[in-house]
This record gives structure tokens, C-alpha cells and sequence, in this order.
């Protein structure tokens, strides 16, 4: 398939003006192909050729102007359009296109729980080519009228409101000036939930089979869809600019979520079949606001190419959090961000594979590479970036700016060099300055304080490592004097700005602090270090520092040092040990329990102290069932139920859980906690195929299925592993979400002697299955399927020499470097210690 450069996508643009799609979908020619029938009325602005996108099954008939084409003259996914005449042209394209089981394009998905099927488009990128003919690029703006055709009982939802007009057909309002990639149809006897607000309707939709678990939580989701909407209608001077809000709860969606216009989906387990904590409700909020600031910054204003998507997220990023927190009950959403997605971003920042948040141009070139930039960067670098220079400039200027930029660039494209002119045209600062030292370099500036006291001062200077200028508070804390309150409580004594780098040494009066915190409100984008003495005080009491955002900005200081090799694993799960068990904010257990789980115990530590650490969490999280024996922190104690059965190496106790169908004081054993649990006896070798198909006929769903995938593949035998492996790279049936759960069983640490055997297999494997089954299972099988728990110099140079192969497909490349950086950066922790 040829892939669009940015240089033709420029040279088009200044070519053609695209006026309207009329596009016709036929969703009942049967299980493998849809119809696909469009007319496309565009305008050549000179003489000259172009090209348009599609990705058939079979390309029935071409016309342009009325003159028949040929249809073989399609080459890959481009049909040319040649001798074109400056002036109005309409082009007629008729074609069968393929359903989708990897999230891509029209994704085709039947329900095992009741045999109902659905599908919806994922349309993202250079997606929109497997379900209609298009001029496929973000700058080429255009209005989309579609009619679908479905069977009977189906509901179709679209971009705008739509009309069932008999006979399965529907008639969606045609939209106004939007990009091809942001098209979206969603058909299928959904289960929906409709209201009215601001004058607009309102809905949520699911698979039928969820139907009760939707209803269960119909009202907070649109509390707090309103909620946000009515916040940005304040902060936003343009209005909402399309004519209804329906958010769609869709399976096996590959991505959180996408912004369609007036039809954003979502992935559609934020539907809960099962008992989550207040956090995972917190995050369902927050892609709630994050999708919906889209509307606006993404689909009113939309980037002109695609080395600006950062546009589109950091900014959907740093709103989601911040508009939920304003208003909703979710007030504490920056403690979750700083300690679960902040790390996302340092990490990717510490790769080969970095980027700046704003990339130059040319290193852009086409839609293939673009498609990589979508990672930490762009999301939790950018919305930090975002967040500093919210403090620098203040809010005010920095929403008059982005208003501005609305204003200006409403159902048109901007660029990054247009949305600082407007964000400097609110402000006497430098902005244009800010942007080259933030958002056109790479890497995580380190701040590290030094501290010098006298008889009635103490004095702080702080070593910048880095290059960017920083606006951060600093807290200071000493130990409390109250006695009630116990003797590792620490209390606040001040907080005061200061600017990086500083101009000399900032002088404070009195003795010097217990505790010295750099960036104490999380609002700067940097590793914090702390200095001997605050770090011997927060050893002692990290649990007892009063603000939970103050808390995650210390741990995630220990997070970066034991990446770093600058402090143990064991001493980071001996703090976990110590100061977890009287952690209150659950965003924070949740963070730091899987750091200790999935990074620490899995990976930093040698396979022979692995007991010793799982040993380490299974004493933390009975602490932590004892604790909440009163009922009063359900959320705490599920994560630490959950926990528990992870680190679980005899089956005993957990097996008794399952058996008796609860854990002794609760809770009782959901869908998602019985799957869990077998999962971890399944690794064990303490269950078999006959008890994994008990547990699958008790529950059919799709998660149902998906946790048997993950059981069956987890199982210690030659031939579990065999057959998982099979499916994984020679079956090519399995959908993204099978796939994904396969892999996720697959690799155990406990296996190691088992499966020495499959990582070389690994590389050319995944390669082959790239090149056949595309982007998006490349992507899960450079996440998902590989073999992250050998860590040896043997593994790191399987991996080195595969990322030779100049063969490999964008995709595969991307993760294969991420994931062999952070094999090399375990190895060297593993080897430190």
C-alpha cells in the first residue's frame, strides 16, 4: 500500500477544493463485504492530475464528469485522475469493501453472548480508504452526507442526527466542513440512553448484552457529560459546533477512545461489568472530557498534517483532566495523572525513539510515521508542557489565546506556528520563545537541590540538568509537634515560586526544612531529586506528607531513580512495604502497586529474588484487606485484592476464593476478579482446560472469551504454549482483542524454562505477521507478545539484531525499539543491584 507523504498531500491541497461527499453504505450484503457508493463534487483549481484513496475488495466502476474509468487502473490503494480541467468535476465511485477484526476501518463484531452483531468505523489516520473513496488527507475539509442501509432492528448513529426512513434505511444529517478521518458511522441493535441538553440531544449507546451495566451507570456518565459540556461552553467562546452528542460504548475498539464529530467512541470496557474503584471511574470521566474537548480543539480547528497531532492531544490531554477536576466531584484528577501518566511520557522521553512534542516537518514525512508519534509525547509530555505554560502565562491569557485560535481557523486547519501567533497575541511573554526551548526539543530536564544552612537561614540552589526554563513551587515541610497525630506526620511550613535556572541561591529564614520538594505541585515537566536529608525524612514518612500530589511527585522521583539505577528495587518496594498499607488516595496506591508489580517484581528483579518480592507485595496488600475489614474503602481494598492474587505463588488461598465465590469479608468474586484468578492458577499449573471451559460457558461474553484466550495461553505446557503461538502468528482469525489476550498469556515470568525456546521465534515471526495483518496487530504484537521477562545479553542481542532488518514495517519498528531500550535499561538496573 502506498502511503501519503506530506509533500503530495501539500501539492493536493493547493490543488483541489473538496465541496461534498454523498456517500451510500449497505451493511446487508452479508458477513465479509459492505457496499460502498460515493460521489465526490471537488474542484481542480488548475490543470493538472491527482489521485484518489481506496482499499477494495473488488472496485466495481469509476466515472468521472460521467466518462467511465477503468477500474484496473487502481494501483495498491491509489486510482489516478488524470487530465483534470481547472473548474467543477463530480466523481462516482461504486465498490464492495472488507469488514475489519483488527480495529480498523469498518470493524465487524458479533456478540457471543446473544449472537447480535455490530460494527462501527475506526477511520483514523488513512483508515477512511477501507470504507469509502476519499481525497485522504486532515487539510482537504469537506461536508459528508451518508445514507446507510442495515438490517432491520439496527439503529445507525452518525456524526450528525440521524432519520430511519424504512426499509433499514437511514439518512444521516450532513455534516459540516469536517476531515475524512473524522466520518463516523456506528450500526447495530444498540442499547441507548437518550436525554436533551442546551438544546441539543444527547445519548449513550452499547451492545445490548450490557445493557443492564450501562443503565447502572447511565446517570454519572451523563452527570458528568453535561457537566464538562457546560464547562467548556464557559471557557470556549465559539459554540458547540455540531448539531448532537451521542457517545458510543463499541467492542474491541483498539484505541481509549476517538473524537468523532457529535459520535465519539469509546473502547466499551468504561461500560463496567464488573466492581472497579473510584479512580477507573475518575479515568472514564476524564476520556469523557478529553474526547470532548476535541470537538473543539480537533475537529472545529483541525491540524493541516500530522506532525501537529500533538495539537490534537496534548491540548485534549491537559483539558481532560483540567475540565473534570473543575467540574465534577473528580477534584484530585492531577494526583492520578501524576503518578499513573506522567511516567508515560518521561519514559518515552528516555528512548531512541524520542521526539520533540512538536516535530520538525521533515521528520514527518508521511502518514506511516506519523502514525508513531501517537505515545507519551504527544499526550502526557505535551499536556505537561501544556500545564507549565498555563503557569507561566496564567490562565486567563491562555484561554483568550485559544479562543483566538478558534476564532480564526473555525471548520478550517491550523498549524503550530498559527496557534502560538495566537496564544502570543494574548500576552506580553515571549510565547514563540517558550515553544523552541519546550516543544521543539527532547528529553527530561532533572532538578536537583542543594542545601546550605546557618545559624538563622537555610539557602537552596538547584542543579538544572537540562535546558528548559521551569516555573515551580517548592514545598518545605518539618515534622509535626502534635503529638496526637503520631511521630512520622510532617506538616506544610510554606511554599514559594521559583524560576529555572535560578539567578543565585533562594535564602529562607529559619532552620532548614525535614523535607525539601522541588516542583511540588506537579506543575513543571522534570525528574525531581531530593537531597540526603529530606530523602532520609521521606523514607520514614512518606505516608504522613498531608497532600496527596505532594506524595505522587516523591514517588515518582523514586520511580525515575530506580530507572535510573540510582535506587534499589527492593528499597523502593521496602518503601511501598512501609507507607502503602496508610496510603488514603487510591490513584496513588493504584500507581505505585504497579510500578511494584508489573516493573519491580516482573523485571528489575533477578529471577531469584522474584519470591522474595512477590512475598514483599503479598505481605503490603493483606495489610491492606485487614485494614478495610470495616467496609469503609472498597476501593482500596479491591486493588488490593487484585494485587494479592498477581503475587500469589502458591494456590491455596486464592483458589479457595474461587471456589467459595467471594474473598472471606469481600468482595464477591465478579466476572473480572473470577478471570483474574484463574489466569494467575493457570500460570501456576494448579488448573486445566477442563475448568478454564467450565468458567467459559458460566460466562460466554466477549471478555468471557478473551479471559479464556488469556488462560488457555498462560497454561505451563509444551502444548498450551504451542497452540497459543499458533494462533498468535499463524491463524491470522484471531480479532485485535483475542490476539491481545493471547499475548498477554503467554509470557510468564514463572516460565522462563519453557519458553526459552520462543524468543528467538519471537522477531521473525512478528515481522511476517506485521507485513500480513498490518498496523494495528503490529502494534499489539510489539506491545503484547513480546518476550519482556528475558532479560539476558543474549535477549538484548536477538533484539538489537532484529531491529536491523530494514524489512520491518513502521509499526513493528517502533515498538521493537521501545521495548528492547527498556530490556537494556532492566538489564543494567538488574545488574547494579
Amino acid at each position: 500500500m502506498s502511503v501519503l507523504m506530506r509533500d503530495e498531500a501539500q501539492a493536493r491541497a493547493q490543488f483541489l477544493d473538496v465541496q461534498r461527499y454523498t456517500i451510500d453504505l449497505d451493511l446487508t450484503a452479508g458477513e465479509n463485504t459492505f457496499d460502498s457508493r460515493t460521489v465526490i463534487q471537488f474542484t481542480a483549481l488548475a490543470a493538472g492530475d491527482t489521485f484518489i484513496e481506496i482499499k477494495p475488495a473488488t472496485l466495481r466502476s469509476i466515472s468521472l464528469d460521467g466518462h467511465p474509468l477503468d477500474p484496473a487502473d487502481l494501483t495498491e490503494n491509489r486510482f489516478p485522475l488524470t487530465g483534470l480541467t481547472p473548474g467543477a468535476h463530480e466523481l462516482h465511485i461504486d465498490a464492495a469493501m472488507r469488514y475489519s477484526r483488527t480495529g480498523e476501518g469498518m470493524h465487524r463484531f458479533t456478540d457471543p453472548t446473544d449472537n447480535e452483531t455490530y460494527v462501527y468505523t475506526q477511520l483514523f489516520m488513512e483508515d477512511v480508504q477501507r470504507v469509502f473513496a476519499a481525497f485522504d488527507q486532515p487539510d482537504l475539509k469537506s461536508v459528508f452526507a451518508l445514507t446507510v442501509t442495515a438490517p432491520e432492528g439496527w439503529t445507525v448513529l452518525g456524526n450528525g442526527i440521524t432519520q430511519h426512513t424504512g426499509n433499514g434505511r437511514w439518512t444521516l444529517a450532513p455534516t459540516p466542513p469536517i476531515s475524512t478521518y473524522l466520518v463516523a458511522v456506528a450500526a447495530g441493535p444498540w442499547h441507548s440512553v437518550t436525554t436533551e441538553h442546551a438544546g441539543l440531544p444527547f445519548g449513550i449507546h452499547c451492545r445490548r448484552s450490557l445493557a443492564p451495566h450501562l443503565d447502572t451507570d447511565a446517570d454519572e456518565i451523563l452527570d458528568i457529560t453535561r457537566a464538562c459540556f457546560d464547562r467548556f461552553q464557559e471557557k470556549f467562546d465559539e459554540p458547540y459546533p455540531f448539531d448532537s452528542y451521542d457517545q458510543a460504548f463499541v467492542p474491541e475498539f483498539n484505541a481509549g477512545a476517538m473524537e468523532n464529530p457529535g459520535l465519539v467512541t469509546f473502547r466499551d470496557e468504561f461500560i463496567y461489568r464488573s466492581a472497579v474503584t473510584d479512580t477507573e471511574r475518575q479515568t472514564r470521566g476524564m476520556v469523557i472530557a478529553h474526547e470532548m474537548a476535541h470537538m473543539w480543539f480537533g475537529d472545529l480547528v483541525t491540524l493541516a498534517w500530522w506532525d501537529d497531532i500533538w495539537l490534537n492531544e496534548s491540548f485534549a490531554e491537559y483539558m481532560g483532566y483540567q475540565t473534570l477536576a473543575e467540574a465534577t466531584s473528580y477534584t484530585d484528577t492531577w494526583v492520578d495523572f501524576g503518578v499513573a501518566r506522567k511516567g508515560w511520557g518521561y519514559d518515552a522521553d528516555q528512548r531512541p525513539s524520542t521526539h520533540p512534542v512538536a516535530p520538525d516537518p521533515a521528520a514527518v514525512p508521511d502518514t506511516a510515521s506519523a502514525m508513531l508519534n501517537f505515545d507519551g509525547i504527544s499526550y502526557a509530555k505535551g499536556a505537561s508542557a501544556l500545564r507549565q505554560l498555563v503557569a507561566w502565562l496564567g490562565e486567563k491569557d491562555f484561554l483568550a489565546g485559544i479562543n483566538t485560535h478558534f476564532a480564526r481557523h473555525k471548520f478550517a486547519n491550523a498549524t503550530l506556528a498559527d496557534f502560538i501567533d495566537n496564544l502570543a497575541s494574548a500576552t506580553e511573554r515571549d510565547v514563540h520563545a517558550w515553544a523552541d526551548q519546550w516543544l521543539r526539543t527532547t528529553g527530561v530536564d532533572t532538578l536537583t537541590p542543594h542545601i546550605e544552612e546557618t545559624d538563622t537561614t537555610w539557602s537552596l540552589t538547584v542543579d538544572h540538568h537540562g535546558t528548559r526554563p521551569h516555573r515551580i513551587t517548592v514545598g518545605t515541610y518539618d515534622h509535626t509537634i502534635d503529638t496526637q497525630s503520631g511521630p512520622d506526620r510532617l506538616v506544610l511550613r510554606d511554599r514559594f515560586d521559583t524560576n529555572i535556572p535560578q539567578n543565585g541561591p533562594t535564602t529562607r529564614p529559619g532552620p532548614r526544612p525535614a523535607l525539601v520538594v522541588l516542583n511540588d505541585n506537579d506543575l513543571t515537566y522534570a525528574k525531581i531529586r531530593l537531597d540526603p536529608e529530606s530523602w532520609n525524612t521521606v523514607l520514614a514518612t512518606l505516608s504522613g506528607i498531608p497532600d496527596a500530589l505532594t506524595r505522587a511527585v516523591i514517588w515518582n522521583a523514586a520511580r525515575d531513580m530506580v530507572r535510573d539505577g540510582e535506587l534499589a528495587p527492593t528499597t523502593y518496594l521496602d518503601a511501598a512495604r512501609t507507607h502503602l498499607p496508610h496510603e488514603t488516595d487510591l490513584a496513588l496506591l493504584q500507581g505505585v502497586l504497579a510500578f511494584a508489580d508489573t516493573q519491580i517484581a516482573a523485571r528489575y528483579v533477578t529471577p531469584e529474588d522474584r519470591p522474595a518480592a512477590l512475598a514483599t507485595l503479598t505481605a503490603l496488600t493483606r495489610d491492606l484487606i485487614r485494614r478495610t475489614e470495616d467496609g469503609t474503602h472498597p476501593g482500596l481494598r479491591l486493588t488490593a485484592v487484585r494485587h494479592l492474587i498477581d503475587a500469589a505463588t502458591q494456590p491455596d488461598t486464592i483458589h479457595g476464593w474461587l471456589t467459595e465465590g467471594t474473598v472471606p469479608g469481600g468482595p464477591e468474586l465478579d466476572p473480572e476478579l473470577r478471570w483474574r484468578i484463574l489466569t494467575r492458577l493457570a500460570v501456576l499449573g494448579a488448573t486445566d482446560e477442563t475448568t478454564i471451559t467450565a468458567e467459559l460457558e458460566a460466562d460466554p461474553s466477549a471478555t468471557g472469551q478473551e479471559g479464556a484466550a488469556r488462560c488457555r495461553a498462560a497454561l505451563p505446557t509444551p502444548e498450551a504454549k504451542a497452540a497459543a503461538w499458533h494462533a498468535m502468528f499463524s491463524d491470522d482469525t484471531l480479532s485485535n482483542y483475542l490476539f491481545t489476550a493471547t499475548a498477554q498469556g503467554f509470557w510468564q515470568p514463572e516460565q522462563t524454562e519453557l519458553l526459552t525456546p520462543y524468543v528467538p521465534r519471537y522477531y521473525p515471526d512478528a515481522a511476517q505477521l506485521a507485513v500480513r495483518r498490518g498496523p494495528a496487530i503490529a502494534e499489539a504484537a510489539g506491545r503484547h507478545a513480546f518476550p519482556a521477562y528475558a532479560i539476558d545479553a543474549d535477549s538484548l542481542h536477538l533484539g538489537e539484531q532484529a531491529l536491523t532488518d530494514q524489512t520491518l514495517i513502521p509499526a513493528l519498528r517502533r515498538k521493537l525499539t521501545d521495548q528492547i531500550d527498556d530490556l537494556n535499561r532492566a538489564l543494567t538496573v538488574r545488574n547494579a543491584y
